[in-house]
């Protein structure tokens, strides 16, 4: 191929980083909302799933501290010793965006070296309100290092950062939705009734999505209509079947210029149809969850897949 492998995975894991890094800041701050903003708070059962989700359940425990909002944010935001904190993200993300100086513009690599300066020495995320201000601060510099890739050049390079975030997203994805199974609703609440509502709203609000699903949806919130919107919506740049189409563009476009495909562009073009062979009713009917599952395994693959397709090291 015309670009180094090692140049690649660098410019690939750099779009998995930062979006890895606003996903962790958005759980975290679904798990908030849940807890401490909720009109009937969820409780610690909202952090032992904000750990589930994030696959940091035995990481957590191995720090020996106590469960607790505080020491789950900590965690989950900047500790350093977790490979997936929000804090890591972005120094991963930040060397490997160093790696590839030249293969980006000067406007993306200040965007996440500007982010890790503010990040590096930061030892607690403070309060509700201070989280939330640093969890806002995360979400912007993923909007600004998007705006900085968007106004590349679309060549290699800019396909293979957003080849990486395509896949993250839709991990993230999949799994912030999962974020409803692992949820227990307090002893003596049903499903369908306000604390399920406020999760489901939650959620959507987290996504940016509320007006997204209330435009798609005017007969009001239902749980399988907002699965349905995350899952099989085009129009939801963040739903499964959205971020699977433009993996499998960007593949497409690395194809072009390599002049041949591989196991990973095959491997796109079956979820493609899969999904798109996909239906509301065969989603619940089979379990929202197994399916959510399933999904997260297969983009494994995939990752495993364009990995070992172009190389890398």
């Amino acid at each position: 191929m015309s670009m180094l492998s090692r140049t690649a995975s660098n410019l690939y894991w750099m779009g998995r980083y930062v979006e890895r890094a606003e996903f962790t800041a958005r759980l975290v701050e679904a798990t908030i909302r849940l807890d401490s903003l909720s009109a009937r708070p969820a409780g610690m059962g909202a952090w032992t799933s904000a750990l589930a989700v994030a696959s940091a359940s035995r990481g957590f425990k191995a720090t020996g501290e106590k469960l607790s909002p505080m020491h789950v944010t900590r965690y989950l935001m900047l500790d350093e010793h977790n490979g997936s904190s929000a804090r890591s993200c972005i120094e991963t993300a930040r060397m490997s965006a160093r790696a590839a100086r030249t293969a980006i513009t000067k406007e993306a690599w200040g965007t996440i070296n500007l982010a890790w300066l503010n990040l590096k020495n930061r030892a607690s995320p403070g309060g509700t309100q201070a989280t939330l201000n640093l969890i806002d601060q995360i979400k912007a510099v993923a909007r600004d290092f998007e705006g900085a890739i968007n106004r590349m050049l679309h060549s290699e390079s800019y396909w293979f950062v957003r080849l990486g975030a395509a896949v993250e997203r839709g991990d993230a994805t999949a799994r912030l939705l999962d974020v409803k199974y692992h949820l227990l609703l307090p002893e003596g609440e049903r499903v369908g009734g306000i604390i399920d509502r406020d999760q489901w709203l939650t959620l959507l609000q987290v996504v940016s999505a509320r007006t997204a699903y209330h435009l798609l949806y005017p007969q009001g919130l239902k749980p399988w209509l907002v699965a349905e919107m995350l899952v099989l919506r085009r129009q939801m740049p963040r739903s499964l079947i959205a971020v699977v189409e433009e993996s499998g563009h960007m593949l497409s476009a690395i194809a072009g210029t390599v002049g041949k495909q591989g196991p990973a562009d095959r491997l796109a073009r079956r979820r493609e149809a899969a999904l798109d062979r996909l239906n509301t009713d065969t989603l619940f009917q089979n379990g929202l969850h197994q399916f959510l599952t399933d999904f997260i395994r297969e983009n494994a693959e995939l990752d495993a897949a364009i990995a070992e397709q172009f190389r890398f090291t």
